[in-house]
């Protein structure tokens, strides 16, 4: 996929939530699961271990969520990196060695260069099951000369619009790991309103077709492949002025619009 020049700002899609956004000359990268297997969920898609091989700036974590704060991906990218979590999260990693650890409640901000990172609302469960760490889960808005949206994990909820004005980028999780989806979710269908509410001028379907339970492919496994392809077809019905890029795990792409 061509590229833009690089003050356009670049993203590159991991898998499942996490991505490298690259902006005014820094890297974030977003909930970071880099192994094989999680738990009862096994990575259906090559490792990207390259995409992260050069260290983020800083890591941002949404959520506790086993498939969005993985301890031992965080750990392979060392225990001194800079974390910059939602509320709860930093107890859990504070114990676990992580010493750089930063807790953004709704509404606050970090400064990453001449990046800044603010905490927004999120409609989800954010607390570490089963027995864990309760939390709250946020999204992040990432400012420099372009404006990206990390959605983390979401449904769609009141006053999305205006904690998000004036969007380049938003990255919106479109399905999850398995057959059905609990609440605090967006299908395609839903993320597709959720777009035509923000106005982005381009969006990157993200949480998708990268993990998957062990053992239930025999009942099928189109849930790794149509989200993005139905999330698409629904934006140009509800937003078709907002520029749909599907991209596969490792797959990169420029921030700014597409020439006409």
């Amino acid at each position: 996929m061509a590229l833009t020049p690089e003050g356009d700002g670049l993203l590159t899609f991991v898998g499942h939530s996490s991505t490298v956004i690259e902006l005014d000359g820094i890297r974030l990268l977003t909930d970071p699961v880099l192994r094989r297997r999680v738990a009862h969920l096994r990575r259906q898609v090559a490792s990207q271990d390259r995409l992260v091989a050069r260290r983020p700036d800083a890591i941002l974590i949404s959520h506790q969520h086993f498939d969005h704060l993985d301890l031992p991906s965080l750990r392979h990218l060392g225990q001194d990196m800079r974390l910059i979590v939602s509320p709860g999260s930093g107890s859990v990693l504070r114990r676990k060695g992580f010493a750089r650890v930063e807790e953004l409640a709704v509404g606050e901000s970090a400064t990453v260069g001449p990046v800044r990172v603010t905490a927004v609302p999120a409609e989800h469960d954010g607390r570490r099951w089963p027995f864990g760490n309760r939390g709250e889960a946020v999204g992040f808005l990432v400012e420099g000369t372009r404006k990206v949206y990390f959605a983390g994990d979401t449904d769609i909820y009141d006053g999305m619009a205006l904690h998000l004005p004036d969007l380049d980028l938003a990255l919106l999780p479109v399905w999850g790991w398995g057959h059905t989806l609990g609440p605090g979710h967006m299908d395609p269908e839903t993320a597709a309103r959720a777009t035509a509410l923000l106005r982005p001028r381009l969006v990157v379907p993200i949480h998708w077709g990268t993990l998957f339970p062990i053992g239930f492919a025999r009942w099928g496994r189109h849930h790794l492949e149509r989200p993005p392809l139905d999330f698409a077809e629904h934006v140009a019905d509800y937003s078709p002025e907002t520029e749909v890029r599907v991209l596969s795990p490792g797959e990169s792409t420029g921030i700014a619009l597409s020439p006409d």
